[in-house]
């Protein structure tokens, strides 16, 4: 295993620049020095970043004109494919948000002319959801705009693209280590 000073191509890099985990875990070290601290370096990092970065892609929708909840609801339906249509129970359990947080997402999308409600012809108690070509517009330029800010930011952090393949690899299994069921 290489260094944490050496790049995979095997030239030195820039000593790592000490932040705010680095204090909690100096902290710990002093008062708890039989502690393995490694995963909170891990887990702390993750949680910062995410924080870090939803504020920022957060900040891009909203010069949009729109919220992260709100594309979310918006990018559902994108990616479902034409006609860009689920249900509100669809929409609900693919975001993981209650019927009632999903009729307010859905009424402001409405009225803002970005989806449109319509009875299921194969259901005639249910609904369907769909894009509008105003929403669709407003989705393709809200990913883009987020896409914007995370490439920034692997840039800025210095990752080249093999860099930034690994490390998603290696989030991957993280993530699949910390899915409930896992054990613990």
């Amino acid at each position: 295993m290489s260094s944490p000073s050496a790049t995979h191509s095997g030239e030195a890099a820039a000593p790592a620049v000490p932040d705010g985990v680095d204090a909690i875990i100096e902290q710990w070290a002093a008062v708890r020095p039989d502690l393995e601290t490694t995963p909170m370096e891990v887990f702390g990092r993750v949680y910062r970043t995410t924080q870090a970065m939803g504020d920022r892609i957060e900040k891009a929708y909203r010069r949009l004109g729109t919220t992260r909840g709100e594309f979310d609801v918006l990018a559902t339906l994108r990616r479902h494919g034409e006609p860009y249509t689920l249900s509100p129970r669809q929409l609900s359990s693919t975001l993981m948000l209650t019927t009632g947080g999903m009729t307010g997402r859905l009424d402001k999308l409405e009225r803002a002319g970005l989806l449109r409600r319509s009875p299921d012809p194969h259901d005639r108690r249910g609904l369907q959801v769909t894009l509008t070509e105003e929403g669709r517009e407003l989705v393709d330029r809200a990913v883009a705009a987020g896409l914007e800010v995370q490439h920034a930011a692997l840039v800025a952090a210095g990752l080249d693209e093999a860099e930034t393949a690994q490390l998603a690899a290696l989030l991957r299994k993280l993530l699949a280590g910390s899915q409930p069921g896992d054990g613990s």
